[in-house]
């Protein structure tokens, strides 16, 4: 063992290598700049559609409940901890259909939009609770603001991009004092309040999670006020860094913390070859009159995190690797989230340790098509990272509602009120 005490020994230097990189890959950073050792993996509900390429009709897959339930089944026995359900005119409904997946699955937990504006604080909280009750406790709660003007205009949301997250942070007040159990007064500029109370309450103490995506000022106040989960898109692990850090620091001076998350695509195979000739196989069929239609109707968004996606590549095809392993090519025919990790597994595995390090926890995960590449990012990826082990759901039982026509509850604070089942 002579031979390991000097400081120039080689098998010293090999040895002190190999123990950092296992504490590297590992013991990766918490938020509060402690240790955590997992990672938590989530897939994707494509509630819009699916098929073989993008910006093509040819292999494309209908979004029949059938097929949606194969992708949330495949998930839930491959060990993914939850799925984003999308939201928006181009989906199907995501309220409806995690009530349908629910029962189909053991321990998924369903990552579902809450709008508001779109939607009242109480009739969303009856809804989630509901949810969360009828699923054992497995919602989450993402809280979409909207980045689209027109599409808001639509569901008759007249607000600009501002006045939207002025009435976001008001309606999670009265979300918050809701899970809390209060019976709310509220008057405010943008939602009004009357004896809001809700009497059925999640099994999730405190409500199912808040999670939020937002890059603008406003997106990150309402975060530091009220958010659990801050979820990023795939940008280059620098950009990520600062943008975590900007977010820690605005919790902080509101006396709280805030996890993350980041939202990408993955496209990962045996050999790095083989990873990126399906990169290129996948948007073989995008002509360039498609790319620049939907380069314009992106420009539109007013979302400033749509805006970085789109600066990444500029819309151009000599520009999507941007980052080692990430490619932009996904967003030249695909708003919201338009960046994949593209390469072997140990690379792939590798750049996503590298987002751990930067205070990445869950991974929001997507690929095309979304059942057999489930299996793929499972298999390939899954022996090679940290892990989390998943909660068992329906470990606490939701406790019985306190409504009822002839309950103490209901005749003494109701009894001004007709109220009942219609």
């Amino acid at each position: 063992m002579k031979e390991l005490d000097g400081p120039q020994s080689p098998r010293l230097a090999l040895l002190i290598d190999l123990v950092y990189q296992i504490h590297r890959n590992i013991f990766l950073c918490s938020p509060n700049g402690a240790i955590a050792m997992t990672i938590i993996p989530f897939w994707f509900i494509p509630s819009h559609g699916d098929g073989r390429w993008l910006g093509s009709d040819e292999g494309s897959r209908p979004t029949d409940f059938g097929y949606l339930s194969q992708v949330a089944v495949a998930a839930d026995r491959l060990g993914f901890h939850g799925v984003l359900l999308p939201t928006g005119r181009t989906c199907e409904d995501s309220w409806v259909l995690a009530s349908a997946l629910a029962p189909l699955t053991r321990a998924l937990k369903f990552l579902v939009a809450v709008r508001p504006g779109v939607t009242s604080p109480l009739f969303a909280a009856r809804q989630a609770a509901t949810l969360d009750r009828i699923s054992g406790g497995r919602l989450l709660i993402n809280v979409v603001t909207g980045g689209d003007a027109r599409e808001m205009r639509a569901d008759g949301v007249l607000l600009d991009h501002a006045a939207r997250y002025e009435q976001t942070d008001e309606f999670l007040q009265i979300w918050r004092r809701l899970m809390a159990g209060e019976m709310v007064d509220h008057a405010g500029p943008y939602l009004t309040a009357e004896r809001a109370e809700l009497l059925f309450h999640p099994v999730q103490s405190d409500g199912p999670p808040l999670y939020l995506g937002g890059s603008s000022d406003p997106a990150i106040a309402v975060t530091a006020r009220h958010i659990d989960w801050y979820l990023t898109w795939g940008e280059p692990v620098a950009a990520v860094r600062e943008k975590v850090a900007r977010v820690r620091d605005a919790a902080a001076r509101e006396g709280r913390e805030v996890r993350f998350g980041i939202r990408m695509h993955v496209i990962v195979r045996e050999t790095e070859e083989a990873a990126w000739a399906e990169a290129d196989r996948l948007i073989s069929r995008i002509s360039d009159d498609t790319i620049a239609l939907v380069q314009q109707a992106q420009s539109h968004s007013e979302s400033t995190g749509q805006r970085r996606m789109q600066a990444l590549h500029g819309g151009r095809r000599d520009r999507l690797v941007i980052a080692p392993n990430l490619w932009a090519g996904i967003g030249l025919v695909r708003g919201g989230a338009g960046t994949a990790l593209v390469g072997s597994a140990q690379n792939v595995a590798q750049r996503m340790t590298e987002y751990a390090e930067a205070g990445i926890e869950t991974f929001v995960l997507s690929g095309y098509p979304h059942l057999e590449e489930a299996y793929r990012v499972a298999e390939l990826l899954f022996p090679l990272l940290p892990i989390a082990t998943r909660e068992t759901a329906g470990a606490v039982a939701p406790q019985p509602g306190r409504a009822g026509e002839a309950s103490v509850h209901h005749t003494a604070r109701y009894r001004d009120v007709a109220t009942g089942p219609s």
